[in-house]
């Protein structure tokens, strides 16, 4: 029997790999430090679980979820984005609960690229930028990040027949891998970029709190004009070690969210209510353990 020529065509996952090798290396009783996949090793807060605990023992919430999330998730994401970043959301149509911000933007694609379309991608970076636009039947077009330049994306450098054919274009600051940051002047370029070739901005914000040295990272959505061009996907688990939990979001533009929601209408039945009650807790409770999660950091670093 043969597989579908988009399962053929696609490459192992990466950290699959790395994982792969951890083990095996763990079998022969080699002591390592992963440098694998972003998994913090420190405990959820104490008050998230408790939330959860609670929320889980509700009947209510162990029928299906809507695939748009809890509104009172969604409007504490808006609240965490006002108060966080100066940005105004509407919880109702510029936000959408997703199963970790790794489900959005893997299925982004969908909903935008057509076969030989092309989707913009730093290199190095998250493989599922790729891999998403892959399984549209599209094409990435791997943007080199360079240390002359900050790992900050070049757009001067991407060529216009290349920018004309492109749908979506990734970006991820704070980067992984580089730990590159970029600044509200970068994103502003970003969104003036989109706006000449008629592009659809995806960033990904998994990192914006663990930041050191007295930087705070901005949200694209601070730029001026970011709302009409892109979208920004966060996420609980690196802030609040929260990555099993499988929990995240997708703010911005209206039409991006509403796309991304109709799609997800049809693949999944959204997230277990219990967890968005508890994640509505830890985006508006108290978030003085942000202190020890990067004194830890930084002792390590």
């Amino acid at each position: 029997m043969k597989q579908a020529d988009r399962i053929r065509n696609l490459p192992p996952y990466l950290f699959t790999r790395i994982e792969k090798k951890l083990e095996e290396a763990r079998e022969k009783g080699i002591e390592l430090i992963s440098l694998g996949i972003g998994d913090p090793d420190l405990p959820t807060p104490a008050r998230i679980v408790e939330r959860l605990q609670e929320a889980a023992q509700k009947p209510d919430n162990h029928r299906y979820p809507t695939s748009q999330g809890m509104l009172q998730f969604r409007q504490a994401v808006a609240s965490w984005y006002f108060h966080r970043h100066g940005v105004d959301l509407d919880p109702r149509a510029e936000v959408v609960t997703l199963m970790g911000s790794k489900d959005g933007i893997a299925h982004i694609p969908l909903c935008w690229i057509n076969p030989g379309d092309i989707a913009l991608v730093p290199d190095p970076g998250y493989p599922v930028y790729g891999i998403g636009t892959i399984l549209a039947g599209g094409k990435p077009e791997f943007i080199p990040l360079r240390p002359e330049r900050g790992y900050l994306m070049d757009f001067s450098s991407i060529p216009t027949e290349v920018a004309k054919r492109a749908k979506l274009l990734y970006l991820n600051y704070p980067n992984n891998p580089t730990a590159a940051v970029a600044n509200i002047g970068f994103f502003q370029e970003a969104v003036e970029f989109a706006k000449s070739y008629d592009l659809l901005v995806c960033h990904d914000a998994a990192y914006t709190e663990v930041t050191f040295d007295g930087y705070r990272a901005p949200s694209f959505l601070e730029a001026p004009g970011a709302k009409e061009v892109g979208i920004e996907f966060g996420s609980l688990s690196k802030p609040f070690n929260m990555t099993g939990w499988r929990i995240g979001w997708a703010v911005g533009n209206s039409e991006m969210i509403e796309a991304l929601t109709r799609l997800k209408t049809n693949l999944d039945s959204g997230v277990f209510q219990a967890v968005q009650e508890a994640a509505a807790e830890a985006l508006t409770g108290d978030l003085s353990h942000l202190r020890t999660l990067l004194q830890t950091y930084r002792e390590r670093r």
